[in-house]
């Protein structure tokens, strides 16, 4: 079995296609944030902010991030319709890259080193996006030790990276974490999306 190492980056959302590619073993959207949405998302006090996690369809996804948000008592507006809309559009494009619209979607706030471990998930690929905080940190995976370098992805930021459930002859060589935050007074609003396994699209 081969390592897939590379890791496509660009400006558009088609950038996220690449993960399916040989040798690709995540691909990263690099996007500037909104500002009415960023705004609004780093003005909410951390207890205020919306969670959730369920199991849901690609085109139910915006609806499950409105009740997350309807549940966490945030009123109703253009930053909160943009947010909704945001989590919408990815899981669709999610569910256009791996040809599945079966998802388990996990809206999740961060304020500790939970999972910063660096590793590999236990899915066929992964979706990651920090609506809040640090983006999530990624290198090359090595025989001992943390990868070097490490890189991290910008706030706002689309990941898509194989997990080691990825159909066919390639393991990805790539392995992520959450950044170690602990103690910084920061907390993370991180949105994960993972294909279910068996509905992944052949590569």
């Amino acid at each position: 079995m081969t390592l897939a190492l590379g890791i496509a980056r660009g400006a558009r959302s088609g950038i996220l296609h690449q993960v399916t590619r040989p040798g690709q073993a995540g691909a990263i959207w690099q996007r500037q944030r909104e500002a009415v949405l960023a705004a609004w998302i780093d003005g909410l006090a951390p207890e205020s902010l919306p969670q959730v996690r369920c199991y849901c369809t690609t085109m139910r996804a915006r609806d499950v991030a409105q009740r997350a948000c309807e549940m966490a008592h945030l009123s109703a507006g253009p930053a909160r319709a943009m947010f909704c809309d945001d989590i919408g559009a990815l899981a669709a494009l999610f569910g256009q890259v791996m040809g599945s619209a079966a998802l388990h979607l996990r809206l999740e706030v961060v304020r500790d080193d939970a999972c910063c471990k660096f590793h590999l998930d236990h899915v066929p690929a992964r979706l990651l996006c920090s609506y809040r905080g640090m983006g999530t940190e990624y290198g090359l995976l090595r025989a001992q030790g943390d990868p070097q370098p490490v890189w991290r992805m910008g706030t706002g930021d689309v990941g898509i990276f194989r997990g080691a459930l990825w159909t066919g002859e390639e393991r990805s060589g790539v392995v992520h974490r959450s950044p170690p935050i602990a103690g910084w007074g920061v907390t993370r609003l991180l949105l994960v999306l993972d294909v279910l396994a068996g509905g992944q699209r052949g590569a």
